[in-house]
């Protein structure tokens, strides 16, 4: 089955063109053309890779357009780029003292003590698929709740990239956020303690996104989804995070939709929307399933960033049974498939195993801190940096996990409840 499987997805021609197809609707930020285009595309190819229908589910979410956005050292101004959601300055900007935090951990900001409140805080982006990241959304959280003005992230690369991402949700008690150029943090850091300015620009408004699902019933009622994000930013056309992973599960999908009646669990594809903002539109799925729908769910298998970088990584958040689950599927098969075992919540994987749902991530490139994978969330993330051997190899490894997973006698691993839940998600 397996070998069949494979072999179709070698064969094909379509997974490289589909992936330059969703990289030419742009970088598919919520609420832009770009994201709308993508949908549209994005039905019809779930539609023709699975012969069946496509149902969008919507979710009304409060969108946010970015506006301009600028750092004033004296009397040089350097570029900046509002991070998603992030309140807007008064006309002016907001003038304050640069306080430079270097990474921005837990310690660092428990160094700087008082200084903090009032201050505009300037920590580094991290490379994000490795071990020990702490992530800008932590980061930005210890700086508002310790009373900080203002927050910057500055890329950890260098050749005058801006760097992306969310920050918090515009509501009460949070602060501008912006990202900046590795240039631009070395020239603020020199100026560490004199006053800068900084300015954002964005408004809030009302906006409903689409999830898109298709289904492959098996012989079961149980399901194994496999997933993907649809969103991306736009700096670039985010073709690394996440048009390798709606590649792969578009090729997957054309691959084994003849052989989903024989399977024991059925395939549900779930195409998810606004992940860049903080895992929107897999959270509201989750949240409107009742518990025996939950139930119904074996597993979910997610595909985001899997192409980029040589080497596949399984995400298993220390969940029972699933380590050792992708230790015999990649041993059956002659594939290489590494572990990363602590809990990475950056994926729509975390809100399935918060639902009590057992879920991996497969990724590309984990640990390879100088592959394309350093160019997330930033101008760099552009089809180039993605091969069609890249994009076959995620899908192959893919496949052996998601047929393993649907054939099994038993589930991966059976439904968490809460001791587990708070075991495998804890960093």
């Amino acid at each position: 089955m397996f070998s069949e499987v494979a072999g179709r997805i070698w064969a094909s021609t379509r997974i490289g063109e589909e992936f330059h197809a969703i990289c030419a609707c742009g970088g598919r930020f919520s609420g832009t053309a770009s994201e709308t285009r993508a949908v549209a595309l994005l039905e019809r190819l779930l539609g023709e890779a699975t012969g069946t229908g496509v149902v969008r589910e919507p979710h009304a979410y409060r969108g946010w357009t970015r506006g301009p956005a600028a750092v004033t050292l004296g009397e040089q101004r350097f570029a900046a780029h509002a991070l998603v959601r992030s309140p807007a300055t008064t006309a002016g900007g907001l003038t304050r003292l640069i306080l430079d935090l270097g990474r921005g951990t837990t310690e660092d900001f428990e160094r700087a003590g008082a200084a903090v409140a009032g201050a505009i805080v300037l920590v580094r982006h991290e490379f994000m698929v490795g071990s020990g990241h702490f992530h800008r959304r932590r980061k930005y959280d210890i700086a508002r709740v310790r009373g900080a003005a203002g927050f910057l992230v500055a890329c950890n690369q260098p050749g005058g990239l801006l760097v992306t991402g969310s920050s918090g949700d515009g509501g009460p008690g949070h602060i501008p956020a912006a990202g900046v150029a590795f240039e631009t943090a070395a020239a603020l850091a020199l100026a560490n303690g004199a006053p800068v300015n900084l300015e954002v620009a964005g408004t809030f408004a009302e906006r409903s996104a689409d999830n898109l699902f298709a289904e492959l019933p098996g012989e079961s009622d149980e399901w194994v989804v496999l997933s993907a994000h649809i969103d991306g930013h736009d700096l670039a056309s985010s073709a690394i995070d996440n048009a390798s992973g709606l590649a792969a599960v578009l090729a997957l999908a054309r691959a084994v939709r003849h052989l989903a009646p024989r399977l024991r669990r059925g395939i549900r594809i779930a195409l998810f929307n606004i992940e860049e903002w903080a895992l929107l539109g897999s959270a509201l799925h989750l949240a409107g399933l009742d518990a025996a729908d939950r139930r119904r769910i074996a597993f979910n298998l997610n595909l985001d960033s899997v192409a980029g970088a040589p080497g596949l990584t399984a995400l298993t958040s220390r969940i029972q049974g699933v380590e050792a689950f992708v230790r015999r599927t990649a041993a059956a098969h002659g594939l290489e498939i590494g572990i990363h075992s602590p809990f990475m919540g950056n994926s729509d994987h975390a809100n399935f195993i918060r639902a009590g749902i057992p879920a991996l991530r497969l990724c590309a490139g984990f640990g390879a801190a100088s592959s394309n994978m350093r160019l997330l969330l930033t101008p760099g993330d552009t089809p180039d940096k993605v091969t069609a051997h890249q994009l076959k190899e995620a899908a192959t490894v893919a496949a052996a996990l998601l047929l393993a997973a649907c054939t099994g006698e038993q589930p991966p691993a059976p439904p968490l409840d809460a001791a587990a839940v708070t075991r495998a998600t804890a960093d």
